[in-house]
């Protein structure tokens, strides 16, 4: 058959790309067309993304693509992280400078919300995991400091549904990406109207949802003409990037339990793959999230704060001089003393500390371990706290299913990270399967070309992603001692 081309926006916390996927009816071969930094930029004393940036980077790796490929380029799909969104008014004007999730303003407004709707009526409404920086509480901080932004917002449009209306004017939000806010009801596919009644947050400017796989519309005229990318179809991929990359999982095991993925990146996410959310008292003592999936799954899993640790660890080095790439800093843990000193990635005052090093250390120094001091005692830190925190995951989610987990997925970028595999293998004894690293482009990619017609199901798009190879694997070495350690 003729070569199609799809393109993938996948906008990360710390990077985006717009990526190619050349098709040839039995393989995706991926073209890396253009990459651009992200991350927050402080105004004044908050944390906001500079949306006008990402899209003028978004729309030069769109031009680059139409030189490339020109009409060989069917549809366009953008995934992001989760959570943040840009509020339009009426005439379509952005309003307020969009808010990263990083920002402090939501602090506390987990007990000012529970003072309104107790936690187990948010759990039940939602099935979400309890975090500061979900949507809902970023709704509830604009509400208490600025409402009249609020009551002249038209349209709430999620990061990648704001793309989406950039690239063809429709506005829409896609379902995995949605329930990413605490706002969605997992049994009704909805907006949970009842609870932000409750919270006195207003609703009118809540988009209609739609799955992933609809066709939201075509390029905007002007658009075209600029990129040369003229009839292409704008795809609403699972918008979550997280949920792309569950769909690019390499395994012929689709619809089974048996497996459970980590989607490693700034964030770690890990879970399994259901098809109803899991609300029970356990799964909300657990703070277990259940996150919206292609074909109506649901993603239960809990968000790790990743390779987060790790990049802040960096920057800290770079800025006091240490200049140490990735590989570097992975061969210095590697030679560090094992289980020195481990921390909760997941604790509060990681976030998004003024300096990683200097929090780890203050962890370490409060509960009575060694304080790590060498760059490479940090960073084996870092990654065997990660690989434990994936232990007590991966127990959760076998209570919380019943089912036993035989085999831990790693995909997208952290899956490069080989020390921090092993360590995923020993620590939860089971192998480990690493890669692809794109497995959200892939995902989101095979969504758009099944929405073309060239495949008809979930298992079609996994059986590409596992032809297409790029994986290592892992085998367990017992870690029980560290585990108990830190389980105390």
């Amino acid at each position: 058959m003729k070569q199609k081309v799809y393109l993938a926006v996948d906008l990360g916390a710390e990077s985006g790309r717009v990526i190619a996927g050349i098709w040839n009816g039995k393989t995706l071969r991926l073209d890396e067309i253009h990459r651009f930094p992200n991350g927050g930029v402080w105004l004044g004393e908050s944390l906001r993304w500079d949306v006008m940036r990402l899209w003028a980077e978004i729309h030069h790796g769109l031009a680059l693509a139409g030189k490339k490929f020109g009409r060989k380029i069917v549809s366009v799909g953008a995934d992001t992280w989760g959570v943040d969104f840009v509020l339009l008014d009426k005439q379509d004007e952005i309003l307020g400078q969009p808010y990263h999730y990083r920002d402090a303003r939501t602090r506390g407004a987990l007990e000012r919300a529970f003072n309104k709707v107790p936690r187990a009526d948010i759990y039940a409404q939602t099935g979400i995991q309890f975090m500061e920086l979900n949507s809902l509480y970023q709704l509830l901080a604009w509400q208490e400091h600025s409402p009249a932004i609020l009551d002249a917002a038209d349209t709430l449009l999620f990061m990648p549904d704001f793309v989406h209306w950039a690239m063809c004017g429709t506005k829409k939000a896609e379902f995995t990406i949605a329930s990413t806010s605490q706002c969605v009801h997992p049994l009704k596919h909805d907006w949970s109207l009842p609870l932000l009644n409750k919270l006195g947050l207003p609703s009118h400017f809540l988009p209609t949802i739609v799955p992933p796989g609809t066709i939201l519309g075509t390029l905007r005229n002007s658009l075209a003409e600029r990129t040369g990318l003229a009839g292409v179809k704008v795809v609403a991929p699972p918008a979550h990037d997280t949920a792309s990359a569950v769909a690019g999982v390499p395994t012929a095991n689709t619809g089974s339990s048996n497996w459970a993925y980590i989607s490693s990146g700034t964030w770690s996410l890990m879970g399994v793959e259901v098809k109803n959310a899991v609300l029970s008292a356990r799964a909300l003592e657990l703070n277990m999230t259940n996150e919206g999936g292609i074909d109506g799954t649901y993603r239960l899993l809990k968000n790790i704060m990743g390779l987060w640790l790790v990049q802040q660890c960096k920057r800290s080095f770079d800025a006091a001089g240490g200049n140490f790439d990735y590989a570097q800093l992975a061969a210095l843990a590697a030679q560090a003393q094992p289980f020195r000193s481990i921390v909760d990635a997941n604790d509060p005052r990681f976030l998004n500390p003024p300096d990683m090093p200097k929090a780890i250390q203050a962890f370490c120094r409060a509960t009575k371990q060694p304080v790590p001091q060498t760059p490479g005692e940090l960073v084996r830190c870092a990654y065997e706290s990660l690989a434990l925190k994936y232990r007590e995951v991966l127990g959760a989610l076998e209570e919380l299913t019943g089912n036993p987990i035989e085999v831990i997925h790693i995909v997208g970028g952290g899956s490069q990270s080989r020390l921090l595999n092993q360590f995923t293998a020993d620590a939860c004894q089971r192998p480990v399967v690493a890669g692809p690293v794109e497995a959200t482009a892939m995902g989101n990619l095979l969504t758009q070309i099944r929405a073309d017609g060239e495949l008809d199901s979930l298992g079609g798009m996994r059986e590409v992603v596992l032809a297409s190879g790029g994986v290592q694997h892992h085998d367990p070495a017992a870690w029980n001692e560290a585990a108990n350690r830190f389980a105390d």
